[in-house]
């Protein structure tokens, strides 16, 4: 049984407005940056990642304390609840840090290991998206409207996106597949981010796609985009809702044809 989710949802959204309390100042000024990996793999994280996921954190610790929590920031919380937040208080940090705003705030809520709502904030440009099993909604600057995939189900009439093409480099004929795709469909953009997914949901774009995704860089888009009608999955038959080769689509039909130029045969 789904439990309700109209208290959860707009817990969800609360903790996107005071995160964006902390990420806004930070935003397109001078900041330290740490580079989480090695030299050759930049992961940049700033005081605005860091900053923000405190704050999420704390305000579910105090509201919700036996809700399980997954950062990427500051890890796993470990409850035994049906419930786990999972957060990504930055989605897009080599964006902001270039002042470029396609950066998020992502926070998801997954019931019993399955993604129950999320919600994506971008604070700068007024953009929040929400999901939940009644749907998805985009609220701008006040006014919110329901958000609907686009419909589309060819690929030659698709317009797709994706964060890089450099991604596919990293696995063996990944990128051959990529450029196969690539060639079918109308057109592909890159360096969306997390906004690209929430475009399928607004029926903006057909496909979004991304490589080697952690849980948090996906949790909070999966009700969005599957609230608007749209569907998400994986090239490689895993469950999308853990992370891995993601790709969402407006249609089951989109998603499939696409899948079958990607995976290994």
């Amino acid at each position: 049984m789904t439990p309700k989710t109209d208290d959860l949802t707009a817990f969800a959204e609360h903790l996107a407005h005071e995160s964006a309390k902390v990420i806004l100042p930070l935003f397109r000024k001078p900041l330290d940056v740490e580079n989480k990996r090695d030299e050759n793999d930049w992961d940049p994280v700033t005081e605005a990642d860091k900053g923000a996921e405190r704050v999420i954190r704390a305000l579910i610790e105090k509201h919700y304390p036996d809700h399980g929590i997954i950062g990427e920031e500051y890890g796993v919380k470990e409850t035994g609840s049906d419930f786990k937040w999972v957060l990504d208080p930055v989605d897009g940090t080599r964006a902001f840090v270039i002042g470029i705003p396609t950066w998020a705030t992502l926070i998801g809520l997954y019931y019993q290991d399955k993604p129950l709502l999320g919600v994506m904030n971008q604070p700068y440009v007024g953009d929040l998206f929400i999901g939940n099993p009644d749907g998805a909604w985009l609220e701008h600057k006040g006014q919110r409207s329901k958000l609907k995939a686009s419909g589309r189900s060819e690929l030659k009439s698709a317009m797709a996106g994706t964060v890089t093409p450099h991604l596919y480099e990293r696995q063996p004929g990944l990128a051959d597949r990529f450029k196969t795709l690539s060639s079918h469909v109308k057109s592909v953009r890159y360096g969306g981010d997390a906004y690209f997914f929430a475009m399928v949901a607004a029926g903006q774009l057909d496909i979004a796609m991304d490589p080697f995704l952690q849980i948090y860089d996906i949790a909070a888009l999966i009700p969005i985009i599957e609230g608007a009608g749209g569907c998400v999955g994986t090239w490689d038959g895993k469950n999308p809702s853990m992370g891995g080769n993601i790709i969402a689509a407006a249609t089951p039909q989109l998603r499939d044809a696409a899948i079958d130029l990607l995976r290994v045969k």
